[in-house]
């Protein structure tokens, strides 16, 4: 009996798509899982493969036809033993039988259930899940008397094909509900590999795998609370720029080395957030151990600026330099990146004016800091424009909450903002 092939629905929304060609023309011969046409949606151009075997009869939509609506009949198959006198009842209410062209799992949620009278072509199994075959396939299992739902299928997508009703040696599918009839659970490498995806592996190295590791138990078990404040920093660049020339190229200071600076003098002046968690008790430290983010061939390093509430800006700036040039080149020690009380992260070299950072256990506060860009605001009734810098502060609300956090940031905020106070 023909077989209509009918437009398909390439994705749950899609109505109507482009024939946009045809690989095969009336009279050639196709087999399950071959490439007959590709049609053009609004996302993208597919390939659409056959899903039963058998002759090309009758091209009803020719290539380039725009907007064919989903389930359309674009062509006519005919099965085995069947000639070009079978296209004549194809007009027939009643003939041929369709199939749709795609995956079941898309196109066959528009089709009509089959007929519950006929339960060994019936596509269910006896759980009442769909069991995907072709007409053909179901023809053939109705006069072998053969249950559709013990066949494993091994056309496109498991649709059960001619083949496997003919074969007689496929494996039977298990029994649904059970283990075995599960669908598997795939990993990231089998994912990309079933759906050809193309990718060159690249090797995981420690560092990488020691940050994924730690990131993934920072997020999953610390309690992340996000607090976020405007720094103006005019008087911080004016500031840095004065400092900078006088030291005649012997001095460099970076807007990062004021932020470590102001971080490591709010901490002292407020050391409710210079703490971390423990299960028996908070640890509250004595000194602000800030860790610099620094991004290296390796992966992400946090080499230490110790005891930086004590030191100047100057030697900030060159004990910076020195860590993160050593992180580069793989040749800190681990004392020099494993600890810290506190961490800041600046994006504000690439653009990034606002993020949010992970923390970094067992610290309960990570800075996240971004560029500056000029921004009006009103002061005194009048429209000024002032350079703003974004700083987003991730804690750990075991230990800081937002009421300490806040008052964290408005210290920070007056150090940033007021740079020489950081001097006294």
């Amino acid at each position: 009996m023909t077989i209509k092939v009918l437009m398909p629905a390439l994705s749950p929304t899609m109505t109507e798509g482009n024939l946009a060609k045809w690989h095969k023309k009336e009279g050639d011969t196709v087999k399950a899982g071959e490439v007959i046409a590709e049609i053009e949606t609004d996302k993208a151009t597919m390939e659409v493969e056959a899903v039963d075997e058998g002759r090309i009869g009758k091209i009803l939509v020719p290539a380039g036809t725009q907007g064919v609506k989903v389930n359309e009949a674009i062509a006519i198959l005919l099965e085995e033993g069947e000639n070009d006198n079978a296209l004549k009842d194809a007009g027939k209410a009643d003939a041929p039988k369709a199939y749709n062209a795609v995956m079941p799992s898309v196109a066959e949620a528009s089709q009509k259930k089959p007929d519950p009278s006929a339960p060994l072509r019936s596509a269910q199994d006896d759980k009442g899940a769909r069991v995907f075959a072709t007409p053909l396939a179901k023809r053939l299992a109705g006069e072998a008397n053969i249950d559709l739902s013990k066949i494993q299928g091994t056309g496109p997508a498991g649709r059960i094909v001619k083949a496997d009703i003919q074969g007689g040696g496929h494996a039977k599918a298990p029994a649904a509900g059970s283990a075995a009839n599960a669908a598997p659970v795939l990993s990231g490498d089998e994912k990309v590999n079933a759906f050809g995806m193309v990718y060159t592996e690249l090797p995981v190295n420690n560092i990488k795998k020691i940050t994924a590791k730690r990131l993934i138990e920072s997020k999953t078990t610390v309690p992340h609370f996000y607090l976020t404040i405007d720094c103006r920093i005019d008087e911080l660049l004016s500031t840095r720029k004065v400092l900078n020339e006088g030291g005649k190229d012997k001095l460099k200071l970076s807007v990062n080395d004021f932020v470590v600076k102001a971080c490591a003098m709010a901490l002292k002046a407020y050391p409710a957030a210079n703490v971390s968690w423990n299960e028996n008790a908070i640890h509250q430290f004595k000194h602000a151990d800030i860790s610099v983010a620094v991004a290296t061939p390796n992966g992400l390093m946090t080499p230490i600026v110790k005891k930086a509430e004590e030191k100047g800006l100057a030697a900030i700036s060159g004990e910076i330099k020195d860590l993160a040039g050593r992180a580069r080149e793989g040749k800190l020690k681990p004392e020099e990146f494993q600890g810290g009380t506190f961490t800041v992260s600046n994006l504000g070299m690439f653009g990034i004016t606002n993020f949010q950072a992970i923390i970094n256990p067992p610290q309960s506060c990570i800075l996240a800091v971004g560029a500056g860009q000029e921004r009006p605001y009103v002061e005194g009734g009048q429209v000024k424009i002032g350079t703003f810098m974004t700083c987003t502060l991730s804690t750990d609300h075991r230990t800081v909450d937002g009421a300490v956090g806040a008052e964290f940031l408005q210290i920070l905020r007056r150090y940033i903002e007021t740079p020489a106070s950081m001097l006294l």
